[in-house]
C-alpha cells in the first residue's frame, strides 16, 4: 500500500482519494473507518443523553422493542428502532445478523460455524452473537470468508 500527501494551501476542503485494483474487504474497512471519523450516535443511560462515536459501538441488539448500544464498557439506550440504526450505520460497517442484532464488522473477533448454516459471531468484547443462516452467507462475503 501505498501512501500519498498532498498539502495545497489553497484547497477548501479536504479530500481523500482511494485508488484500488479492486474492492476487497481491507479497502472497505479503511473507507468505512474515514466515513465514521466525526460520526456520532446520540444514546441515553437512564436520563442522560450522551454522543457516541460510531468507532466505539460493537454491535446494537432489539430487545423488547428498545434498541441497546453496546460499546466495550456501557450499555445505552437508542430511541431508534433496529432496522432505522441498520439504515443509518450500513455505510459504516454495520451488518444486521439476525432478526434482534447489528454488528459492526470491524469489531468481529472470531467465526465459529453452528448447527443449522448458523455462525456463532465472537465480539471484540468477548459477547457471542448468533448469525442467523439467513444471515450467515452475506456476513462471510463480506468479511471475504470463504468456506
Amino acid at each position: 500500500m501505498k501512501i500519498e500527501i498532498n498539502v495545497d494551501e489553497k484547497a477548501e476542503d479536504l479530500k481523500i482519494s482511494v485508488t484500488c485494483r479492486q474492492l476487497t474487504p481491507d479497502v472497505e474497512k479503511l473507507l468505512s473507518a474515514l466515513r465514521m471519523m466525526n460520526h456520532q450516535l446520540t444514546a441515553k443511560i437512564n436520563d442522560e443523553i450522551h454522543l457516541l462515536d460510531i468507532a466505539q459501538v460493537i454491535y446494537i441488539e432489539s430487545v423488547d422493542r428498545k434498541c441497546y448500544i453496546y460499546t466495550s464498557d456501557k450499555v445505552y439506550e437508542s430511541e431508534f428502532k433496529l432496522y432505522e440504526l441498520e439504515q443509518q450505520l450500513e455505510e459504516y460497517g454495520f451488518f444486521r445478523v439476525s432478526k434482534s442484532f447489528l454488528i459492526q464488522l470491524r469489531s468481529i473477533q472470531s467465526l465459529k460455524a453452528d448447527i443449522n448454516r448458523r455462525i456463532r459471531v465472537t465480539m471484540s468484547n468477548g459477547e457471542q452473537i448468533i448469525a442467523s443462516r439467513q444471515y450467515a452467507e452475506e456476513m462471510k462475503k463480506r468479511l471475504g470468508v470463504k468456506d
